[in-house]
């Protein structure tokens, strides 16, 4: 984002503005305006959001949030977004008078989500927020009430709850076609650069387990469809190059379900890791490799057909959708959300779940 900490700091250490009644301006189903995006934080998600955001039938960006007027402007002139609609941290509380901004997408540092939710929701603004939701279960908490005090709607950006490749293994593990679900295994990761916010723990809450952790934490919930009854886990570093003062370089964890079934995930910022995950069941497999990218899903599986002298079925599936389809079709299904006064599926209740457990892994580490 190019911000220093100082001005993080000064950031955070805000006041939250005074409540404010939610603005009605945003049509009924079947209405023909879009709905209106207000982007707070313009650093690279924000970028692959607001292209998705530029392909979609019903948003489009109408604001920006920065501590850069002049990079601000320079995207308001890419996005046909008024420099009357740019607002920096201290006064974008002004854009509850702003009837062209009906949403606000939050991507800052993981420790300002929730001031900027809050601030947000009390401004009369629907919210789509990057994952974590925050960084303590108290924050997410608060993030839920502020949202619900004020009646709009609160989405947690879990882009992958969308993306089809994920939905049909979902749906092939619920329909029984693999049989019982015994172990799941899971990882993702990458080599962190110095000087990186996700690397300042009171920017990042956390290290890996916060930024890609999260993702095989959470798959491991949707392909089981159970909440995990408990943690054992590790963490660890290895490189002592400066990188990892104040935050674990790796992460491991073993969970159990309801089920029975067994779940283990791994994390990191120190080597190349490709995001994946492999479900193995009573009468097969199913993996998906890469899983957890902007683009280049691909789905394999292979389980017994259940009649006698038949083959194995087997799916070799890929996603030919590029980046930013999948920011694309999230911000469309919330939009739809927001228009039909619908509470979104991964919610904010959603979020603080992935909260809760992640503060439970480094419970047991």
């Amino acid at each position: 984002m190019g911000m220093s900490r100082r001005e993080f700091s000064k950031l955070g250490a805000m006041g939250l503005a005074a409540r404010m009644l939610p603005q009605a301006g945003v049509p009924a189903p079947g209405g023909g305006r879009k709905v209106g995006y207000c982007v707070i934080g313009l650093g690279t998600i924000a970028d692959h959001f607001m292209r998705g955001v530029l392909a979609s039938e019903n948003s489009k960006i109408t604001g920006l949030v920065s501590g850069h007027r002049d990079k601000a402007e320079r995207i308001a002139e890419q996005y046909g977004v008024p420099k009357s609609s740019i607002y920096n941290y201290e006064n974008m509380d002004r854009f509850s008078e702003n009837t062209a901004i009906d949403a606000v997408y939050v991507a800052l540092p993981n420790s300002m989500h929730a001031e900027y939710t809050i601030r947000s929701a009390a401004a009369g603004k629907h919210v789509l927020c990057e994952k974590p939701m925050c960084t303590t279960v108290s924050e997410g908490e608060a993030m839920i009430a502020a949202c619900r005090k004020t009646r709009v709607q609160l989405m947690i950006a879990y882009r992958l709850h969308y993306e089809p490749l994920h939905l049909k293994a979902v749906k092939l593990i619920k329909d029984g076609a693999l049989g019982e679900v015994g172990t799941i295994n899971g990882a993702f990761g990458f080599i962190a650069k110095k000087g990186e916010w996700r690397l300042n723990k009171t920017l990042a809450g956390g290290g890996s387990l916060y930024d890609v952790g999260i993702y095989v934490l959470n798959a491991s919930r949707y392909l089981t469809g159970e909440e995990p009854v408990g943690f054992t886990a590790e963490t660890s570093t290895m490189d002592k190059d400066g990188r990892f003062d104040s935050v674990e370089e790796n992460v491991s964890w073993t969970t159990r379900f309801p089920s029975g079934a067994v779940a283990t995930g791994s994390c990191t910022y120190g080597t190349q890791m490709p995001g994946y995950f492999k479900v193995f069941a009573t009468k097969g497999w199913i993996s998906m490799e890469p899983a957890f990218n902007y683009d280049g899903m691909r789905l394999r599986a292979r389980y017994s057909s259940g009649v006698a002298g038949t083959p194995d079925i087997e799916i070799d599936e890929s996603n030919p959708e590029k980046d930013p389809a999948q920011f694309t079709r999230e911000t469309s299904y919330f939009s739809d959300c927001i228009r039909r006064d619908q509470k979104p599926r991964s919610s904010g209740e959603e979020g603080l779940r992935d909260i809760r457990y992640i503060r439970q892994i480094y419970d047991s580490a």
